[in-house]
């Protein structure tokens, strides 16, 4: 057989040519150095990577027009154009009676770039089919800046002022805070928009023979505005001004009017009154107080502890201006808790800093230890610098990689030293000390060092949400690792020089009771080779069984110490009610000693707060409860206080108790979505499927995202008589919209507001439904008639709401766990029973599992399709490397050992395979195949030498096996500080359990199966 030289690949020698430039190399660290601190206060500081919700929201009214109109005439249409958009993942939307809202979804894996234009591909489209829709449809409009995250949400309350006055001081404190540096865009939450009502009496007006629409026509050209004309006098323009605007409620009280030849006193007829909308648009509450929001976003890319400090410096100005009884509370506070969590991983990159130097300084001594020491800041230097030119920011991504980064940056560094100090020992000079590591392993560190950075090509390439969220892992961790290998070949042999003496005593070996067990158990399992691989085969095969009792999971729930409470009540319920209900909940908070406080959004979600916030649009039936617990401690407790108080106290109100969620916005981790073409038909199924579900007795009650008719009044018009008294359809819906709804007349114009004049009726005729009975119609020739003379009034059914998706209807069955079980294992367990039912289905009918479980697939697919790409990039640079089949078989053989020790840690730990535990297993496969690279490499280099086979294999192991332990001992170590945290914990683990067992294992069984693949047999000592 022959063997490569492995050492001989250049005559260049990075090292020697960096001692022969001495001060250009000190002067290279001093710029990496500056450069880096200053790369460092440059960063941005987020509490998340930011990702792209590509999710766009289209609505269009049609008023007046009943569900089943809405759905065939406005919905249909625009779900039929949307769907020929390319990259379309799918359409959802939901219908009410007279307005269609759609959710424009493209696919997980549209590139961030590509979003724009297809949000323009879909405005484009729909305009141009805006001249199909009806007469009356009122859009469509649009939303693309769904994904907008208002990170600092300031309240307002005040005592003894009105909304009015509350509201003028915020838009004054919104003009302050818009100069604050950095400022995104910011938004009013609750605001409660004034109105004039002028409320009639029908009967009255009936009597008197006045047509509500003449009047109406007679207020608007009062209030119009009209060009009146310049008058050019002679050197000077003169601008006409008529007058005859409404300027308030008492201008529209002195109003006299000519209606059928007869003048009225609009105040006769009328009672003019000031007040708010009615009912009332979304409100905001803080603590159970009436109150006024001002969300605010931070320009993006922007250090977020920078932007904090300035806002609040300014906030804390305009305080001081503000009158008394005017409070302001600080609901959000993204700044506070993004300085906590970079304070936390600041903290944990420490104590990875001390453990990985304690590696050092233990196994290397203390001078190289403090070769391996002045590494680490150098590359974590350059690091920063990177960061800042790929615009990655300081967030829990990034951090985390950093710590993660820690461990496997030093192993480059503590190679080189740890050879120096070998050559040291054999008596030769620092210089060739120093530049012996380049030849002898610097391009098998450099093939290990590009193997374990495309063992985090799935994250780099993983086109999905989850993808581009953990996208800065890749960066962090590609850069650190190459970087680290520069530093180890360029800066390390000069700083080696420095720090290191200049003779090593070479002590003999004295071999300690853990080498002597190793050299003993390796020699066993050359010996007993295949009984060797067929021990750590079946290993695999065990741990591939156990993989089987790891639960799966997603994302975690966010380590925030917040609660979001979701009360949804019947899709017919009134705003009045949905806030008749909050406050019901809210009185519970009171006084309870683990909440800190508390904010509602009534009508309404809560405004994007939080980047992952699965974000609800506004509906009367719909309330959302932000609560603040005073710990995370206390958090799980205050949880399980409330779901049970939902389920006790609100009977018939779906309660949703649930902490803030990681990664990409999912909602009930447990769903099913069921579609047919038939509306009746696939309700009547829905509630099969609920009872499939409701089985599992690990879940709550399941619920409908909709199923429930409400009650309508149909006033049928019998159109012969209506004819013959000269009324139309359209008259009738005139009349009622405005004794119920109310009908816009004009607007009056006060300071920056326009506020609207409303007719409407009086307050008893509009709140009872006798009022139709009653109700007497003016005619054009002044006599009036009753309704039910051309009118027959009765009560029918009618969904309120209707989702759909993709142009069916679909109900979804959704449903939250009440214990620790996590989503995957719910829905295995529910498999059989949701397999049968989904068989029982008639043609047209599809059921698809929603949740949690679909939105991993989306995440883990592109994973899927990247492996073969990072399997194929490793192949190359193995054979690059080793230039043998052989000897490429036998590196990629030791890559699944980690799952042997992956699937004990997190059984042991309690933790599930999660989406960032996956690409962390992911990323065992490059650094396990460092190590049997460098092994196999000094394998060949022994060989080259002249030792006997059985020799190379066993010396080359035993003298790999000290800086293999090394850098696993610091890769594995240094990854405990975040083995805490919620969101790296599995990750952790499942690294620390990989790499120890992998570690251990390449240097037993990699030796084992090199001597069975090469039939090497152990020499006899001669004689």
């Amino acid at each position: 057989m022959t063997v490569r030289d492995p050492t001989h690949v250049s005559d260049f020698n990075l090292s020697d040519w960096a001692l022969r430039h001495r001060s250009m190399i000190w002067f290279l660290m001093g710029v990496c150095l500056l450069a880096g601190v200053m790369a460092y206060g440059r960063l941005g500081r987020e509490e998340d990577p930011p990702f792209t919700i590509k999710t766009m929201v289209v609505q269009a009214m049609w008023p007046g027009a009943t569900i089943s109109e809405t759905l065939d005439q406005v919905t249909d249409r625009i779900e039929k154009e949307l769907q020929q958009l390319n990259g379309l993942d799918y359409v959802r939307s939901y219908t009410t009676p007279g307005q269609a809202t759609v959710f424009v979804q493209f696919r997980d894996t549209t590139k961030p770039s590509e979003v724009q234009p297809a949000f323009y591909q879909t405005r484009k489209r729909l305009g141009d089919i805006k001249g199909q829709f009806p007469a009356g449809v009122q859009g469509p409009f649009f939303n693309d800046e769904f994904g907008d995250v208002y990170g600092n949400i300031y309240a307002f309350t005040s005592d003894g002022l009105s909304y009015r006055q509350l509201r003028d001081y915020l838009e004054r404190v919104r003009t302050e805070v818009l100069k604050v540096p950095d400022i995104g865009k910011t938004q009013i939450i609750g605001a409660q928009d004034e109105v004039i009502y002028l409320d009639f009496s029908s009967r009255k007006l009936a009597g008197y023979g006045i047509d509500l629409q003449a009047l109406v026509k007679a207020l608007q050209a009062q209030n119009a505005v009209s060009a009146s004309g310049v008058v050019q006098a002679g050197p000077e323009r003169i601008s006409l001004r008529v007058s005859g605007s409404f300027t308030s409620e008492a201008s529209l009280q002195d109003v006299n009017l000519r209606v059928n030849d007869r003048f009225f006193r609009l105040a006769d007829i009328a009672q003019i009154s000031r007040g708010y909308e009615d009912p009332p648009a979304p409100m905001f509450r803080v603590n159970g107080k009436p109150a006024l929001g001002l969300a605010i976003a931070m320009r993006p890319g922007a250090n977020l502890l920078h932007f904090g400090e300035a806002l609040k410096e300014r906030m804390h100005t305009i305080e001081g201006n503000l009158p008394l009884g005017v409070e302001v509370h600080l609901v959000s506070d993204q700044p506070k808790i993004v300085e906590e969590a970079v304070g936390g991983f600041t903290e944990a990159l420490v104590e990875a800093v001390v453990i990985v130097l304690g590696v050092s300084f233990v196994s290397l001594g203390v001078r190289a230890g403090l070769v391996v020491s002045v590494s680490i800041p150098l590359v974590l230097a350059i690091v920063f610098v990177i960061m800042q030119v790929m615009d990655v920011t300081l967030q829990r991504i990034s951090l985390g990689a950093l710590i993660i980064a820690l461990g496997l940056l030093v192993d480059d560094a503590m190679i080189t030293v740890e050879m120096m100090v070998a050559r040291l020992e054999l008596g030769e000079s620092l210089k060739k000390a120093a530049t012996y590591a380049y030849t002898s392993t610097a391009f098998p560190m450099l093939t290990g060092t590009l193997v374990t950075v495309a063992g985090f090509l799935p994250i780099g390439f993983n086109g999905s949400g989850a993808g581009e969220y953990t996208y800065s892992l890749f960066v962090v961790i590609a850069a650190s690792l190459l970087v680290s290998w520069v530093v180890a070949v360029l800066f390390a042999p000069l700083i080696g020089v420095t720090l290191l003496p200049k003779t090593v005593k070479h002590h003999a070996e004295k071999r300690g009771l853990f080498t002597r067990f190793f050299l003993a158990a390796l020699r066993v399992a050359m010996r007993w080779r295949w009984t060797t691989v067929v021990a750590c085969v079946a290993l695999m095969a065990a741990a591939i069984v156990g993989m089987g009792h790891v639960q799966q999971q997603f994302f975690p729930s966010s380590d925030r110490p917040e609660i979001l409470v979701d009360l949804t009540l019947p899709q017919n319920a009134t705003i009045a009610e949905t806030k008749a209900q909050a406050d019901r909940f809210e009185a519970s908070l009171k006084g309870d000693p683990d909440i800190a406080a508390w904010s509602s959004y009534v009508g309404q979600g809560a405004v994007r707060f939080y980047l992952p916030l699965d974000q609800q649009l506004a509906n009367a039936f719909y309330a959302q409860i932000v609560i603040v617990t005073k710990s995370l401690e206390t958090r799980d407790k205050v949880m399980a206080r409330l779901a049970e108080r939902g389920r006790r106290d609100f009977v018939g109100t779906d309660i949703l108790v649930q902490p803030l969620s990681l990664g990409p916005p999912v909602g009930r981790p447990i769903q099913y979505r069921l579609s047919g073409p038939d509306l009746q038909e696939v309700r009547r199924r829905a509630l099969d499927l609920a009872n499939v579900v409701a089985g599992d007795t690990r879940l709550d009650v399941p619920t409908f995202d909709w199923n429930e008719p409400g009650k309508v009044l149909r006033v049928e018009i019998l159109q012969d008589k209506a004819r013959q008294l000269g009324v139309t359809s359209q008259d009738i819906a005139g009349i009622l919209n405005g004794i119920e709804g109310g009908q816009s007349i004009t607007s009056v114009r006060d300071s920056i507001y326009l506020v609207d004049v409303v007719g409407r009726a009086q307050a008893t005729e509009r709140s009872s439904l006798d009022t139709l009975e009653s109700l007497q119609v003016g005619l054009a020739n002044g006599s009036v008639v009753p309704l039910l003379a051309f009118a027959r009034i009765g009560y029918d059914l009618e969904q309120p709401i209707v989702w759909r998706r993709n142009r069916l209807p679909t109900v979804t069955v959704r449903a939250t766990i009440r214990d620790t079980t996590q989503p995957a294992t719910i829905v295995d367990a529910l498999k059989p029973g949701i397999d049968a039912f989904a068989k029982a289905l008639p043609a047209g009918y599809t059921l698809e599992t929603g949740g949690a479980v679909e939105e991993a697939g989306k995440g883990q697919g592109p994973i899927g399709r990247v492996v073969p790409v990072m399997l194929l990039t490793m192949a190359t640079l193995l054979m690059i490397q080793l230039q043998s089949f052989g000897r490429m078989f036998l590196v990629f053989t030791v890559a699944p050992l980690g799952l042997i020790g992956v699937v004990p840690a997190l059984l042991l730990s309690d933790k599930p395979m999660g989406f960032v535990a996956i690409l962390g297993i992911l990323a065992l496969i490059g650094i396990i195949i460092r190590n049997a690279v460098i092994l196999v490499t000094q394998i060949e280099e022994f060989r080259a030498e002249g030792r006997t086979p059985w020799d190379a294999v066993f010396e080359a192991t035993h003298h790999r096996m000290r800086p293999i332990l090394l850098t696993a001992a610091a890769a594995s170590l240094g990854l405990i500080p975040i083995a805490r945290e919620v969101f790296w914990g599995p990750m952790a683990y499942a690294m620390i359990g990989g790499i120890l067992a992998a570690t251990m294992l390449t240097l037993i069984f990699l030796p084992a199966l090199y001597v069975g693949c090469y039939r090497i047999r152990e020499e006899k000592p001669a004689g």
